[in-house]
């Protein structure tokens, strides 16, 4: 980060004990609220400093020593968790081992003294210019939970299988619009779902971003609640503010094309860059991304005027070899390293060339530098300021006790039993107090869920009403479909049957409408013949069915025994015109035909030809059939007048003689 710190677009917070002790007294703290021009001034309380936090969400909360704001790691952990995603702790003095504010603000010229306010104001001054470590416990990941906003448990049977694929769906849907919303945001994440009946009970999304950066906030709603957490670090971790900048040495073959290598103390190339389009400018800009340079190196003498500009912009020493570069010797040296072309050979050359010429010279310095202090400082003020490394190191070591005596304490010290009794029951009325209002919490949530709960049942009750009315109605409609089927069946068998019936009398009438290839006679010599099987009232009933029975019509029995009384009846409502008869007829069924007119003759009488169901017979025939029968009649009549003049003259004797 470059230049002051973007926290400077709202505020920063400094902070430091003004009374009391976080592990014993409730403590109260200097507040310096720094906006990058004013600075305003406050004593709070702990609690109204988390207030203040939450609410006006600074960039950063600056201090000397993070354990002003917790009594342990544990507790660190929990402020770190507790405070706005948005808003860093700052430790402004360093990481594990941190420096005396004092020297950290002397270094950077920022006004200090030793009074709680002031120190507050030199912290938040600090960290607005990116100088410190940020304090942190979690990653940069983050896991969005999508899950059941409400139990699943229901009324057991139908209805709560519903209510429970209701929620697994609406949790599905949910996942898929977080899903949507991370794609669109364009961010990595991995998805971990659980599948249950009708959808999802929940899906983690472990995004690669902070909370911040993710188009998705916290939410319960109904069916579905959103949870948001950071991703835990196994310790606390520290970050410096600004990038730092290592001190390396460059190598550069200015031209048409220009090459730039980057080396570090260690000779290790770090970076290579050849361009046709980028200025000068342009090139520093890219190197100072890179490092410090504290050596600028060419390949060939003199050094040319580009190389020497550049050198001179970092203040860096110069160097170059006392004779051009060979090419054989140019390869030999890169011949492990990376290059695209010529050109970055050629400055790869000079940067490791230049590493091989002051390698000794960087390890005699290490060899001196004691391990708090930097070796990359000292070697760039050795080689570049052509200082010695004791007089360097008698500079910083001044620079370091300037403000000892205002050194303050950073390790946790050993608690008395008095103290930590007292920090026990602090503790515990803290959790009480918590747990109460947990308690009241949960207690209105509860309420609240009742309430809900019982309007929800209230329309699922509603609901199942309105189900069973329509699982009756759709029973009842079953049971009316099923008789109108049965109707509809019965219809269409009795359409099979006047259709059939239909299509035989069309027969018919094609028979007495039509002319007959087989019958020599024309169509007037002609009489249709209607054939009954048997002489049974069943046989005439299906004749009825089947073609129709009608007065006057030329009925031919192809068996006329067995018949009885009321059979012959039955045939003797119809009134044809005659009965043809193949056998005898019976004594009784005779009498009816007799008693009713109803001619009957032999079949052989008459020459009947047949075409399929139907019959024919000539009409000449027919009529001298009928007058055989009133023939035997009247021969019947004049046989019963003779029996009747008989039987009078018996009786009449039979009188005298008595």
């Amino acid at each position: 980060m470059n230049g002051r710190t973007e926290a400077l677009d709202t505020v920063v917070f400094g902070v430091d004990i003004q009374s009391g002790d976080v592990r014993g007294d409730a403590p109260s703290y200097a507040l310096a609220v720094f906006d990058g021009e004013t600075v305003e001034r406050d004593v709070v309380s702990y609690r109204k400093l988390r207030r203040r936090i939450d609410g006006e969400v600074p960039a950063i909360v600056a201090t000397d020593n993070m354990y002003e704001l917790a009594e342990d790691k544990d507790a660190l952990v929990h402020f770190l968790g507790s405070i706005p995603d948005e808003t860093r702790l700052v430790q402004v003095t360093g990481a594990e081992q941190p420096e005396p504010l004092s020297r950290v603000a002397s270094r950077h010229g920022v006004p200090y003294g030793k009074d709680p306010m002031k120190e507050a104001e030199a912290a938040a001054r600090l960290a607005a210019a990116n100088v410190g470590q940020a304090v942190t416990a979690f990653t940069d990941r983050t896991e969005v939970k999508v899950a059941r906003g409400r139990s699943t448990g229901g009324g057991g049977g139908w209805s709560e299988d519903r209510y429970t694929r209701r929620i697994h769906g609406s949790v599905k849907r949910r996942a898929r619009e977080v899903e949507s919303e991370l794609d669109d945001a364009g961010l990595e994440y991995d998805r971990d779902a659980t599948e249950k009946y009708g959808g999802f009970s929940n899906a983690i999304f472990t995004v690669e971003a902070r909370p911040q950066d993710i188009p998705v906030s916290r939410e319960r709603n109904g069916d579905v609640r959103i949870e948001i957490e950071r991703v835990r670090r196994d310790g606390i971790e520290f970050r410096p503010l600004a990038k730092r900048r290592d001190h390396v040495l460059v190598g550069i073959d200015p031209g048409t094309t220009t090459a730039v290598a980057v080396v570090g103390l260690d000779g290790e190339v770090l970076d290579v860059l050849s361009t046709r389009t980028a200025d000068t400018a342009a090139v520093i800009e890219w190197i100072i991304e890179r490092g410090r340079p504290i050596v600028v190196a060419a390949d060939v003498t003199p050094m040319p005027e580009t190389v020497e500009k550049i050198r001179r912009s970092f203040d860096a020493a110069g160097w170059e070899p006392e004779r051009d570069l060979p090419v054989d010797t140019k390869q030999h040296r890169t011949r492990e390293e990376g290059w695209d072309n010529d050109h970055e050979r050629d400055a790869l050359a000079a940067a490791l060339t230049a590493y091989d010429d002051h390698e000794d010279q960087f390890e005699r310095v290490a060899a001196k530098v004691p391990p708090r202090h930097e070796v990359g400082e000292v070697v760039a003020r050795v080689v570049a300021g052509e200082e010695s490394v004791e007089s360097v190191l008698a500079d910083l070591t001044q620079d370091d006790t300037a403000g000892e005596d205002d050194e303050s304490e950073h390790t946790e010290r050993e608690l008395t039993e008095e103290e930590k009794q007292i920090k026990r029951l602090k503790a515990r009325v803290e959790r009480l107090e918590g747990h109460v209002d947990d308690l009241k919490e949960t207690v209105a949530r509860k309420d609240e869920q009742i309430d809900t709960y019982e309007t929800e049942l209230s329309a699922a009750k509603r609901e199942e009403r309105r189900e069973a009315r329509k699982r009756r109605e759709v029973t009842r409609l079953e049971r009316k479909n099923d008789r109108l089927e049965r109707k509809l069946e019965t219809k269409a068998e009795r359409i099979e049957d006047l259709e059939g019936k239909l299509e035989r009398l069309k027969a018919l009438w094609k028979l007495d409408h039509s002319n007959f290839a087989d019958v020599a006679e024309k169509q007037a010599g002609l009489v249709p013949v209607k054939v009954v099987e048997q002489f049974t009232t069943g046989a005439i009933e299906a004749a009825e069915e089947s073609f129709g029975l009608a007065e006057d019509d030329v009925i031919m029995l192809r068996d006329a025994s067995g018949a009885g009384e009321s059979t012959a009846r039955r045939l003797a409502e119809v009134n044809p015109q005659v009965v043809l008869r193949n056998g005898g007829l019976s004594d009784m069924a005779d009498r009816v035909l007799f008693e009713h007119d109803i001619p009957v003759a032999p079949a052989d009488m008459v020459t009947v030809q047949e075409v399929d169901e139907l019959a024919v017979a000539r009409e000449s025939e027919v009529e001298a059939a009928i007058e055989d029968w009133e023939e035997r009649v009247r021969e019947r009549e004049r046989q019963r007048s003779a029996e009747m003049v008989d039987q009078l003259i018996s009786e009449h004797r039979a009188g005298e003689v008595e």
